[in-house]
């Protein structure tokens, strides 16, 4: 629990010095807000704005931010002090994830406030986004514990996130791509917050985010675990 809390304190103080990450937690909230209250289309879906931008907030932010927060520690060689410190990968994840998470549950507050949802649906609204960025974590964490630096994760995590974030608003227009889409967590987590209007379940729909929970998740441990048998071989050899 040491290890988490420190890990958790030193990404507080990262943080506000990288106004890259920063922007992260803010931009979609603030964009579903002006559009919500600017835009008033006849025939537009109630709550049209916020379940588009709270889509692409799930799998943009949570992705984007730690994929950068990891990648930047293992380029400068922090990643290896916490290695040779003896820092599980879950306890590494925990430190950096609850972050990230508490800043991304933030915005999702907001874009729970914009909706006029009963209590209720309130409480489902922001455990359904809580899953969601969950699952980006994962996906995020992967991609900069796999990358050899901040660049190398840029050029990858940049199409993962156009795909996760902008595939689920095409599929709402392309029976093709919804066919595609229906097995990705963000398209999952569409039609979960399009349930609370409609009032239909979507079983299906957590067997998948499942799935891809325990995907993204494997592959980080793995990662992790390649990089501390590494680690340890280089000291041993010094």
């Amino acid at each position: 629990m040491r290890n988490i809390v420190t890990i958790l304190k030193k990404q507080v103080k990262d943080t506000l010095r990288n106004k890259a990450v920063l922007i992260q937690f803010v931009m979609f909230p603030v964009m579903a807000l002006i559009m919500t209250k600017s835009i008033q289309i006849e025939g537009m879906p109630p709550h049209f704005f916020i379940m588009l931008f709270a889509t692409m907030y799930v799998g943009m932010a949570p992705l984007v931010s730690v994929a950068s927060i990891i990648s930047e520690e293992k380029e400068k060689n922090t990643l290896r002090v916490l290695l040779m410190a003896r820092v599980t990968p879950w306890q590494y994840l925990a430190g950096v994830g609850s972050y990230v998470f508490i800043c991304c549950m933030l915005g999702a507050g907001v874009f729970c406030l914009l909706g006029n949802y009963t209590w209720q649906e309130r409480g489902i609204f922001l455990l359904i986004m809580a899953v969601g960025i969950l699952t980006s974590l994962l996906l995020g964490a992967a991609v900069g514990i796999g990358s050899s630096s901040q660049m190398a994760a840029t050029s990858v995590t940049v199409p993962v996130m156009l795909l996760f974030s902008f595939l689920p608003m095409l599929s709402m227009f392309n029976d093709t791509l919804s066919k595609v889409a229906k097995y990705t967590y963000t398209e999952q987590i569409r039609l979960l917050l399009q349930s609370l209007e409609t009032g239909e379940s979507a079983p299906a729909g957590l067997v998948i985010i499942a799935g891809n929970i325990l995907l993204f998740g494997g592959a980080f441990a793995v990662l992790y675990r390649n990089i501390m048998c590494l680690g340890t071989g280089l000291a041993q050899k010094s």
